[in-house]
């Protein structure tokens, strides 16, 4: 027990000291050891890089999960190291709401077998999200994480000892200057003739203690600063490697990029299934009479032409334009790139093949959304949905 009260009152002293000349430090009463040039520029360096991987981790825990209980939840479990159990989306719950729906409404009518279709959609966009939630995670988040728990967490603590190694350092060679002071003031020629004998012994005993006070502060002055040369070494290959953090992240932000753009194209693609789907079925659906007022302008809401201008041509009455009969212009033709498989609709689309090349025009009065490609003797609508325009 009485070690343990020796050495706690024996730290407090030491961190008091360190409080006062660090304190005395900032208001200019005291020297201080300063870092060179790029040594503080690896610390600026070191700072940004934290400050900013943390914002950015935070950001994209929102993005990943808007809603703030399930993060606090998920933040308690990995407290408790505890795998977080699995929860359904939002795009799933949703896609399971409408199938139940379907099933109360009759699968067979109008209304149930759209809901049927839709519900199956939102499922397969809610996997979608919870495959991308999951590799966002493991690619990206964890790897963040890991810096600001791990990496930064030992080069914070490094810093903190340098500062202690750098503080110990200048207390050594305040307590050198004030033991060379009181030896050269010890040292000086006493006058005999004014001076005691007494006194000129007194003199010559206290220049003794000083010199050997010199000889003790300037040893304390040798292991300080090797304590602190070391430790700045050690505190400086860390923060170099602060480079080699960049480029980690650099890698896990692309994989990110790549996962991000796969859930969105997977959800392009969802869609457009969807779309095709219902403007397929929108022909048997009918309205009630009461609601029918004005049966020669009115459209399913799932029929793409009731988005389009009175005046523009629906991709469906495409017919009229007599695809056989158009000519491609002298001028204005353009080769596109096909991004997914397309099935004809009727005889006036041209079916398309992922990745394959083909002649794309438009003509007058057709709608903007479609244009006329060409693949040898093959011609007919194709959606620009579908195509990457090649300048």
């Amino acid at each position: 027990m009485d070690f343990n009260v020796r050495k706690l009152a024996t730290d407090a002293g030491i961190f008091f000291s360190r409080a006062v000349q660090f304190t005395e430090e900032k208001l200019g009463q005291a020297e201080k050891t300063e870092l060179d040039t790029h040594f503080e520029n690896l610390l600026s360096r070191a700072d940004c890089t934290k400050n900013w991987t943390e914002k950015i981790y935070r950001q994209t825990e929102v993005l990943l999960q808007p809603n703030p209980g399930a993060r606090i939840e998920e933040f308690l479990y990995e407290k408790l190291d505890r795998k977080v159990p699995p929860r359904p989306t939002n795009g799933e719950i949703l896609g399971q709401f409408m199938l139940e729906a379907a099933k109360e409404f009759g699968p067979g009518t109008p209304y149930g077998s759209t809901l049927i279709k839709v519900g199956d959609c939102q499922r397969r966009l809610g996997g979608a999200e919870r495959e991308f939630l999951q590799t966002s995670s493991i690619s990206f988040l964890t790897p963040l994480h890991n810096f600001l728990e791990g990496d930064w967490r030992t080069i914070s603590r490094e810093r903190r000892l340098l500062e202690n190694r750098r503080l110990d350092l200048d207390a050594c060679k305040a307590r050198l200057k004030k033991a060379k002071a009181a030896e050269t003031k010890a040292a000086s020629v006493p006058d005999f003739q004014e001076t005691r004998p007494r006194n000129y012994v007194l003199s010559a005993s206290a220049s003794a203690l000083w010199n050997e006070e010199l000889d003790k502060a300037e040893h304390e002055l040798r292991v300080a600063q090797t304590e602190f040369d070391g430790q700045a070494e050690v505190t400086r290959l860390l923060l170099e490697g602060i480079s080699s953090t960049h480029v980690n992240h650099l890698l896990c932000l692309c994989e990110f990029v790549e996962a991000q753009a796969m859930y969105y194209s997977q959800c392009h693609k969802y869609m457009l299934e969807l779309q095709r789907e219902l403007g397929s079925c929108s022909g048997d659906i009918r309205c009630p009479d009461s609601l029918d007022v004005n049966s020669h302008t009115a459209r399913s809401p799932t029929d793409p032409s009731a988005f389009l201008p009175l005046n523009s041509a629906s991709p469906l009455e495409t017919d009229a334009l007599q695809i056989e009969e158009v000519q491609p212009p002298a001028s204005g033709t353009r080769k596109a790139k096909v991004l997914y498989d397309y099935d004809a609709a009727d005889s006036s689309e041209l079916s398309l093949l992922a990745d394959e090349l083909i002649t794309v025009y438009t003509v007058p009065g057709m709608d903007s959304d479609w244009l006329i490609g060409e693949r040898g003797n093959q011609k007919g609508n194709v959606p620009v949905t579908y195509l990457e325009l090649l300048s």
